[in-house]
């Protein structure tokens, strides 16, 4: 079977097109998709981890807003109105490429989802451990892991409600998470009006130069890798698109969406560095965000801040359930898998391939927090630290491959399809160029740098560096590993399109139960 999709028709509808929207009910609102956009993107952890570049962490959020969110923002709004389907950039790939390159993208954008529910559920077991240091603070790395997996499989259990039911849940939470994050940002103000000399002086701009050893320079352009993986997912609420009830939510939700998370992360970011000490010019911990309402309210303020974000966190799993599944679904539908995974149950919801993916999550959980750690129980903690956190990288890398796939379909869509971007444009074309080399260039930036450097001093990366426009570049072990699981998942991805397609000729047409 050949890859290049040589007798590929632009203009052939998708079975998906055809017939998802006949099977799925419309119910998102704007504040629906709003909502969504913040689970996904909004990470306040990322607040605490970009503190080493000190009060020139704001130049380096200016910058990915301008060069990505922006971009992505754009680009994704103008594909979302031209083709409000289901499954976001694996449609849009479609359109452009054709159907291998098409679920390629869907893989790409499918498997980060898919691991940084796993990390999401590991920051609510950290921020449980502040909260309860006397316990969870002292739990195993095994117990971690039963409480991830016991997150996944409640977050699909919810999943499994009608949409309209669970994304009330969600929207309530993404309530508590607003007020939360005010929590923490009206601590750091008070943490300064008693008298108290701010951690990290946000106010030196001095530091922004270029000049300076910690200012916006290629020297330290590992910064910006970490505000990109921060501002990843833009794309991810379009994954339910025939469920939008007004088209026009489409561009209200990232208008909006962006709005708050930008504001947000300059927030929180603003309250972590002038409360929490980093230490040795190194991040602080991921839980810092709760630990700026300790330090600054008090030690039960702050517990009660790190127990509402530990629940809001489980929650958004929820979100992260429900949205990357649908890519699943689209797939089995057009046969790209198994067509069972399109079904639905009574609540008009894909639970097989909710709990499909469910499945593959809980089953890296065990092998990550369970299996090795108990294999290596001399350094459990260090074994699971290792082996997450190369996992974690190789997620980022390959979602930054789906963010490059999508910069370059809108410019093969524009080409392809100019009477239906006639009907519907958001800006001229000029525009998505400029946002396409923006964003394009910045998903690489995030690649490079997240495989320059190490997430973790266990393992190194100190076997060699390149310079690369007055970068440093570095390679050892770290590169190898996280580019060779990188490398071993896409290989997973063409191997999937290529099984999944087999039984395609013979299959049925999907059905509901």
């Amino acid at each position: 079977m050949s890859l290049s999709n040589a007798r590929f028709d632009s203009t052939e509808l998708l079975r998906s097109e055809r017939v998802a929207g006949g099977m799925l009910p419309k119910v998102l609102s704007t504040p629906d998709m709003v909502a969504i956009f913040v689970a996904i993107v909004l990470v306040v952890t990322g607040s605490a981890t970009i503190q080493a570049a000190g009060p020139a962490a704001f130049g380096w959020w200016i910058l990915g807003v301008v060069a990505f969110l922006i971009p992505g923002a754009v680009v994704t709004g103008q594909l979302g109105v031209m083709f409000p389907g289901e499954g976001s950039i694996y449609l849009w790939t479609h359109k452009a490429f054709g159907g291998f390159w098409g679920f390629f993208a869907g893989f790409c954008a499918w498997w980060p989802g898919l691991l940084a529910m796993l990390g999401y559920a590991d920051n609510a077991v950290a921020y449980l451990g502040y909260a309860f240091p006397d316990s969870v603070g002292h739990w195993p790395v095994q117990l971690q892991g039963v409480a991830i997996v016991g997150m996944l499989v409640l977050s699909a259990l919810i999943g499994l409600s009608r949409l309209r039911t669970a994304q009330t849940v969600v929207n309530v939470v993404c309530v508590l998470y607003g007020l939360v994050i005010l929590l923490v940002v009206l601590a750091g103000v008070a943490y300064l009006a008693t008298g108290h000399s701010p951690a990290t002086d946000p106010a030196e701009l001095a530091t922004w130069s270029p000049a300076h050893k910690n200012g916006i320079n290629f020297g330290n352009w590992t910064f910006f890798g970490v505000v990109v993986l921060a501002l990843l997912g833009v794309e991810v609420p379009l994954n339910m698109g025939v469920e939008v009830r007004d088209p026009r939510a489409i561009t209200r939700y990232l208008l909006w969406g962006s709005a708050v998370v930008v504001v947000a992360y300059l927030a929180t970011t603003w309250a972590v560095m002038v409360t929490v000490p980093a230490t040795n010019n190194q991040s602080v911990q991921i839980i810092a965000v709760a630990d700026v309402v300790g330090r600054s309210l008090g030690p039960a303020w702050g517990q009660l801040a790190a127990i509402v974000l530990a629940g809001v966190i489980g929650f958004m799993l929820v979100v992260y359930n429900y949205s990357f599944a649908r890519l699943i679904f689209v797939s089995g539908l057009d046969r790209g898998l198994p067509a069972p995974f399109s079904r639905l149950n009574r609540n008009q919801v894909p639970h097989i391939a909710l709990w499909a993916q469910t499945a593959v999550a809980v089953a890296i959980t065990a092998v990550i927090f369970i299996g090795l750690p108990t294999l290596n129980a001399g350094n459990a903690l260090d074994t699971q630290t290792r082996v997450y956190s190369v996992l974690a990288a190789a997620t980022t890398v390959i979602w930054c491959v789906s963010m490059v796939v999508l910069f370059i379909d809108v410019l093969m869509i524009l080409r392809r399809y100019r009477t239906e971007f006639a009907m519907r444009p958001l800006a001229r074309p000029m525009v998505f160029w400029v946002c396409a080399a923006l964003g394009t260039g910045s998903s690489l930036v995030g690649i490079v740098s997240t495989l320059s450097g190490s997430q973790t001093p266990l393992i190194s990366n100190d076997a060699g560096s390149i310079n690369l426009l007055g970068a440093t570049v570095s390679y050892g072990l770290w590169f190898y590993l996280v580019a060779s699981i990188t490398a071993a998942s896409l290989a997973v991805g063409v191997a999937l399109y290529l099984v999944g397609r087999r039984p395609a000729a013979q299959a049925s047409e999907p059905r509901t139960g």
